[in-house]
């Protein structure tokens, strides 16, 4: 080997090892965030409790509950679609449990045409998830008050709007089915998991490396001979 080549080869070594590391360490990643995403599956698919008297967001997030008592009729209305069924609204109605304390529930889906029907119900049993959703960032336009549109589920916003806890139950089923409400439960979907495609990216950069450090090799190796 002559002495140019001795540069460029440790260039596309320590090249390559750092860019093996890299797929590596998001291999890792990966086993650890499926992981999480397993756990959370498993909570969020166990029996329901009563609802807690003392909530806290981060240990309860995801917690199976199962409440009693009235949908008063006071709602607000989030931009929300499905796919194959179009734009509408997820339905945050302010609920009244059967021993008086005052929470948000996220109802569910009803199509544009459904925004205004009258969705107050009494007596009704539901089970779902406390959530605390982290949808509101900087880019997040401010509600649309007047027509009673808003654009993410900002809990605390919502809570203060509709005069609640700062608590969200999302449903996943409920006794009060007239006028129709189509549940959007929680789950693991909208929780990023990249990490394979990040992998991946890596373990191709670094076959591009070893083969242009190859090249580069062959060349030098040309010029000499």
């Amino acid at each position: 080997m002559s002495a140019r080549m001795i540069v460029p080869l440790l260039f596309g070594l320590i090249g390559c090892g750092i860019l093996l590391s890299l797929g590596t360490w998001q291999v890792q990643r990966l086993a650890w965030k499926q992981g999480v995403l397993a756990e959370i599956d498993a909570k969020i698919a166990a029996t329901p409790v009563p609802l807690p008297s003392a909530l806290s967001a981060m240990p309860m997030r995801y917690l199976p509950v199962e409440v009693s008592g009235d949908h008063t009729g006071e709602e607000l209305h989030v931009l929300f679609s499905i796919k194959h069924q179009g734009a509408g609204y997820r339905v945050i109605s302010k609920f009244v449990t059967s021993d008086g304390r005052t929470v948000l529930v996220d109802r569910g889906y009803v199509p544009t045409p459904r925004k205004d029907e009258d969705r107050a119900a009494t007596g009704v049993r539901l089970q779902g998830n406390l959530h605390w959703p982290d949808e509101v960032d900087s880019f997040t336009p401010n509600p649309d008050l007047a027509n009673n549109i808003w654009f993410a589920r900002d809990v605390d916003a919502m809570a203060d709007a509709l005069g609640t806890e700062p608590l969200l139950i999302v449903a996943r089923a409920t006794s009060a089915t007239t006028p129709a409400v189509q549940p959007v439960p929680v789950t693991t979907q909208g929780i990023p998991n990249d990490h394979l495609q990040y992998a991946i990216t890596w373990f191709l950069l670094c076959a591009a490396w070893a083969g242009m450090t190859a090249y580069l090799l062959w060349r030098i190796r040309q010029r000499t001979v």
